[in-house]
């Protein structure tokens, strides 16, 4: 059986909005075991996927109109979210965890593993991006409440940006409106990381774009991404008419 390192959904949806989820999956490709070598306690964590996030994606493509694109394996595998020479983009050690699958892993099978499985994902990601001249893209990640042997965190959704904020400012000024949200600029992470995959295909391009990431405890249930998806939605549409002509 073939293995697809993406799933588009909604392709033919017409509307300015591109969904992205590079972290959707914590799937580890046949070829390469399954599982790293770790063990599954791990592979349910944080640093194999975003929990949540994919189907906060899926329901904002739905209330957008919007296509959705998804990645089919681990951040662990290789990261859809890093530039090519960025020196994270295979992980051996993450949040405390040694990836036994990577520990060895040398320039050939880094090779490899980008051929397989990110370049195809970013192909398909470029595609979709060139399909309208006005092409709003919107990165959807979710973030542990707390990594270990430091504080918790107290944002309940963060919004990241580079100097391109035409959409971020505006979004960020709607979300802090609302009086049960605790709302981070550039939190838990910086807003902007050459190379990644906003760069690549928001900013290099000049397209309006922005970065999500909630907390995944609050994301844990089918209910609770479909709630977070239709909530956001609304405010993104708003958030896109304060955009300068």
């Amino acid at each position: 059986m073939t293995f697809t390192p993406y799933t588009i959904e909604g392709q033919s949806r017409q509307s300015r909005w591109l969904i992205t989820c590079d972290h959707a999956t914590n799937a580890v490709p046949p070829d390469l075991g399954g599982d790293l070598g770790l063990p599954a306690r791990d592979m349910a964590r944080h640093i194999a996927y975003d929990p949540g996030a994919a189907g906060v994606a899926r329901a904002l493509g739905a209330a957008l109109d919007a296509p959705v694109i998804l990645s089919n394996f681990s951040r662990l595998v290789i990261d859809p979210n890093r530039g090519e020479d960025d020196p994270t983009v295979l992980m051996r050690l993450y949040d405390g965890s040694i990836i036994p699958g990577n520990r060895h892993a040398d320039a050939a099978e880094k090779e490899r593993r980008l051929n397989a499985y990110h370049r195809p994902y970013h192909a398909a990601l470029a595609e979709l991006a060139a399909r309208r001249s006005d092409t709003t893209i919107v990165a959807v990640h979710s973030f542990t409440r707390q990594l270990r042997g430091r504080p918790p965190r107290p944002w309940h959704i963060g919004i990241l940006h580079a100097w391109d904020r035409r959409l971020s400012d505006p979004f960020i000024a709607l979300l802090e409106a609302e009086r049960d949200l605790v709302v981070g600029r550039n939190e838990p992470y910086p807003g902007h990381l050459p190379g990644d995959a906003v760069d690549r295909h928001g900013l290099q391009h000049g397209r309006n774009n922005t970065l999500i990431e909630i907390r995944n405890d609050l994301i844990e249930t089918e209910t609770a991404q479909l709630q977070w998806g239709q909530r956001l939605a609304p405010l993104l549409e708003k958030a896109a008419t304060h955009i300068p002509a």
